[in-house]
């Protein structure tokens, strides 16, 4: 019953957020228009609810700068100023709020992680799947990237059986709190996230 009137909820509370950020988000993607030869944003595919594909979109962090055969370079050479800026306030994650308007995402659930990680899941940990990727969750108001992806995973399944109203209000009070005091965040250009392995 929760899983339907969240639906719903997800698409009002974006339209909402999109409204009341529209001068905001207008101004930072020029901004990352100038800086990034007229690519402000960053799009990926995903395994969304039940593992299917969908873009991700968020605000472009990360240079395309390359090596002279025409490589990327790591990403802590490619993190600019503004992205790190936009990384640590979270404000590089608003533009999924499109994707929860698509109803391709929820505000609060697992975040959507790489496709490549899928078969390296254990059976439980793949069930983080069987709700929507959400903005924010309830890992990362548990130590966001200062914690094991093992740890990660874990309180991802958590969400899934324990899905609730009270809960996802729960998470945003929380989210509020650890954007402003930024907390968890140990990602940066000279500590990138590592990537998972199965078993890290």
């Amino acid at each position: 019953m929760y899983k339907t009137v969240k639906s719903v909820l997800d698409i009002l509370a974006a339209f909402i957020i999109l409204l009341f950020l529209f001068p905001l988000l207008i101004l930072i993607t020029a901004i990352l228009y100038c800086q990034n030869s007229g690519q402000p944003f960053f799009r990926q595919e995903r395994p969304g609810y039940l593992e299917r594909p969908f873009l991700v979109i968020k605000f472009k962090s990360m240079a395309d700068k390359r090596d002279v055969a025409g490589n990327l370079l790591p990403d802590n050479e490619r993190m600019t100023k503004f992205g790190i800026f936009l990384r640590k306030t979270s404000i590089d994650e608003l533009p999924q709020l499109y994707n929860v308007l698509k109803g391709e995402m929820s505000i609060v659930g697992p975040r959507p992680l790489l496709f490549k990680y899928l078969p390296l899941y254990s059976e439980n940990q793949r069930r983080r799947h069987d709700v929507k990727p959400g903005i924010t969750g309830w890992a990362q108001v548990n130590g966001r990237n200062s914690i094991s992806w093992t740890k990660k995973l874990e309180y991802d399944v958590y969400y899934v059986d324990h899905q609730s109203f009270a809960f996802d209000i729960k998470i945003l009070w929380m989210t509020v709190l650890k954007v402003l005091r930024r907390e968890g965040i140990n990602q940066s250009p000279e500590r990138p996230m590592q990537p998972f392995n199965g078993r890290n």
